[in-house]
């Protein structure tokens, strides 16, 4: 009975240890194909540079793409984390086949306005607009908003390749090009508190790009293999 608790630990704690560190250098390419796209928009665009394009790291589970008045902010979970059962992806044969396919390391994607940061704006909204879930075998899954979320969704064929890191970080770029900055609803802002305009630079109004509207995820079919 010991050896079979003692087996089960450990087969459990190297496989999320294995997925944790693939989803690590799974990451690492996205730091480095991120600072290529940087470079290459600065070798095209270098004399008439006036938008912003960088990419800076705040640790080893996060960074953040600048460009114009956005921010994407890139962050890896550390935490490996399994789908629930009733979602589609468990459903499929790739899983059926092999249940330690259905653990995976997370990397999520967020949108804020540049301004947010650069301000300080504690209390602004940012949106998540996808999500890269990354197995044992290197095989990802993306949930998220329009361009990034219709990129890869068949988990059984889907590679997480170089190619595969540019067209998500690309697709993210575009997203967030068209996710445009909406004029609230008028009844969401029509009453400030005192405190809130006194505020050194609106530190305390929120701001968001769709503050005051529904912000929902797009419906993603899981093909069957």
């Amino acid at each position: 009975m010991e050896n079979h608790v003692f087996e089960s630990l450990r087969a459990k704690y190297l496989l999320k240890t294995d997925i944790f560190y693939k989803t690590a250098g799974v990451f690492e390419k996205f730091k480095k194909i991120s600072r290529d796209l940087v470079i290459q928009y600065s070798k095209e665009y270098g004399n008439e540079n006036k938008v912003n394009f960088q990419m800076s790291e705040s640790d080893n589970y996060r960074m953040e793409l600048m460009f114009g008045s956005d921010v994407l902010v890139f962050m890896m979970h550390t935490n490996v984390f399994q789908f629930p059962r009733l979602h589609e992806v468990m459903k499929t044969p790739y899983i059926n086949d092999d249940p330690q396919r259905s653990y995976c390391g997370v990397i999520n994607i967020y949108n804020f306005l540049a301004d947010s940061f650069k301000y300080n704006r504690m209390n602004d909204i940012g949106y998540m607009i996808g999500r890269v879930f990354v197995n044992k075998e290197l095989h990802f899954f993306i949930e998220g908003k329009r361009e990034v979320g219709q990129l890869y969704y068949n988990f059984a064929t889907s590679e997480l390749t170089e190619d595969a890191i540019k067209d998500i970080i690309k697709s993210a770029i575009q997203y967030t090009i068209n996710f445009d900055l909406l004029t609230p609803p008028y009844d969401e802002v029509k009453l400030v508190r005192v405190e809130d305009m006194q505020a050194t630079s609106s530190i305390k109004l929120v701001t968001g790009k769709r503050l005051g509207f529904r912000f929902q995820g797009d419906h993603i079919e899981v093909p069957k293999e």
